[in-house]
C-alpha cells in the first residue's frame, strides 16, 4: 500500500485550494501542541498512519508518542502529542483522527470476535466488503485486532461464487475451467468455491481440484454435518 499517496490524495480531497478557517484566523507562523486522547477503551488501530499525516505536511513536526498499533487503551490516555505549525495540526487532524476512529473501531469489535474463539482451531477473516479506496487500512486493522487477513482483492485468490457457478453451468465445470485457466496463465493461486447445500458440500467433495470449502449461509447444525464430511480434506470457511 502506497500509503503516501494516499495521504495526499486524502488531504486534497479537504484542503483543495486552501483551509481557509485556518488561513483567515491563525498567523502562518503560529506554533502549537495538540494532544490525541483517547475518548473511549478499544484497541488502538492507525497510530502509525496518524504520524504519518503530520509528517506528509510538515516533515519537521515533532510527535512524542505513548502507545502502539494494538495497545488496549483506556478513557482519558494520551496516544501522542505534536508540536507543529498550527495550520498544519489544524489541517492534518480530521484525516488523523477519522484513519484512527475507523480503524480502532474495526480493530475492538474483531478482538472482540476473536477472544471468543481463542480455544477453537479456527480464525476470524475479513472480507472485500471495504470502503473504497480504504481496504489496506480496514484490513491492516483486523489484523491488528487479532484477525486474519481474507484475499485483498480479486487478484490474489480465486473464489467461485454462487453467480460465477451459475452463469458457467455448476460447481464441477467452474472448478474444472478455472484449474485450467490457472495452469494456462501460469498462476499459483488457491481456489475456493462456495457451496450452497450439503448436496454441494457432497459434490465438491467427489470432484476435488479446491483447497478450500465456504460453507455460505448455512444453519449451524449443516455446518456441524458438512464440517464431518469435509473431515480435515479442505480448508472450511462459514
Amino acid at each position: 500500500m502506497d500509503v503516501q499517496s494516499f495521504i495526499k490524495q486524502a488531504l486534497h480531497e479537504d484542503v483543495q485550494t486552501g483551509d481557509h478557517s485556518t488561513l483567515a484566523s491563525i498567523d502562518a507562523g503560529a506554533k502549537g501542541k495538540a494532544i490525541l486522547k483517547i475518548k473511549q477503551d478499544c484497541v488502538l488501530a492507525g497510530l502509525d498512519i496518524a504520524q504519518q499525516v503530520f509528517k506528509t505536511v510538515q516533515p519537521d513536526a515533532t510527535i512524542e508518542v505513548y502507545k502502539v498499533d494494538g495497545d488496549i487503551v483506556k478513557f482519558g490516555e494520551l496516544a501522542f502529542t505534536v508540536w507543529a505549525d498550527i495550520h498544519t495540526i489544524l489541517t492534518c487532524e480530521r484525516l488523523a483522527l477519522n484513519t484512527m476512529q475507523r480503524m480502532s473501531g474495526i480493530a475492538t469489535l474483531t478482538k472482540k470476535y476473536t477472544d471468543k474463539i481463542e480455544n477453537y482451531k479456527c480464525k476470524v477473516l475479513d472480507t472485500r466488503k471495504t470502503t473504497p479506496m480504504f481496504r489496506w487500512f480496514e484490513k491492516e486493522a483486523v489484523r491488528i485486532g487479532g484477525g486474519t487477513n481474507h484475499r485483498f482483492g480479486l487478484y490474489d485468490m480465486v473464489m467461485l461464487k454462487d453467480n460465477h457457478i451459475d452463469f458457467c453451468g455448476g460447481i464441477e465445470k467452474a472448478i474444472d475451467k478455472t484449474n485450467s485457466y490457472l495452469k494456462e496463465k501460469n498462476l499459483d493461486l488457491k481456489i475456493e468455491v462456495e457451496t450452497r447445500s450439503i448436496d454441494d458440500v457432497n459434490r465438491v467433495m467427489a470432484h476435488g481440484g479446491v483447497h478450500r470449502i465456504m460453507l455460505d449461509n448455512f444453519k449451524p447444525e449443516d455446518v456441524a454435518t458438512a464440517v464431518k464430511i469435509i473431515n480435515g480434506q479442505y480448508e472450511t470457511e462459514a
